[in-house]
C-alpha cells in the first residue's frame, strides 16, 4: 500500500517538475501533471480493488483471515488513491512556491563552477 501510494506520489511531482523545467507556474504545472497521471492511478488503484474483492467477499474456511486482509487491501488502496490525488499535489503546491524549478538549479550550479577558479595543482 504504501508503494503504490508513494510510486503514484513521485510520478506526479516528478511529471511536474518536468513542467515547470518547460516553463509552467507552480499550479498550472501540478495541475497538469495530476490530470496526466488521473487515468493509471485510477486503473491501478481500482483493478487492485477488484482484485481484492473475492477475499472480501467469500465465505469458507479461513474466510475470516481473508476477509481481514481484503478489508485492508480495499480501504487501504482506496485512502492511497485519494492520498496521492488530492494531498500530493496541496503539499507539492505549497512546498514549490518557495523554491525554484530543478533545471534553475543545475543551471546555477553549473555557472557557478564554470566561474570558480581551476584547484591548484
Amino acid at each position: 500500500l504504501v508503494g503504490l501510494a508513494a510510486k503514484n506520489g513521485i510520478l506526479i511531482v516528478e511529471f511536474a517538475n518536468q513542467l515547470r523545467d518547460e516553463g509552467m507556474e507552480v499550479a498550472q504545472a501540478i495541475r497538469e501533471a495530476a490530470t496526466r497521471r488521473l487515468r493509471p492511478i485510477l486503473m491501478t488503484s481500482i483493478a487492485t480493488v477488484i482484485g481484492a474483492v473475492p477475499l472480501v467477499i467469500r465465505g469458507g474456511a479461513g474466510a475470516a483471515a481473508r476477509h481481514s486482509i481484503g478489508v485492508v487491501i480495499v480501504f487501504g488502496v482506496s485512502m492511497a488513491t485519494l492520498i496521492t490525488l488530492f494531498l500530493i499535489p496541496i503539499f507539492y503546491s505549497r512546498v514549490a512556491k518557495r523554491t525554484v524549478s530543478p533545471q534553475t538549479v543545475g543551471r546555477k550550479l553549473d555557472s557557478a563552477l564554470k566561474d570558480s577558479p581551476d584547484p591548484a595543482e
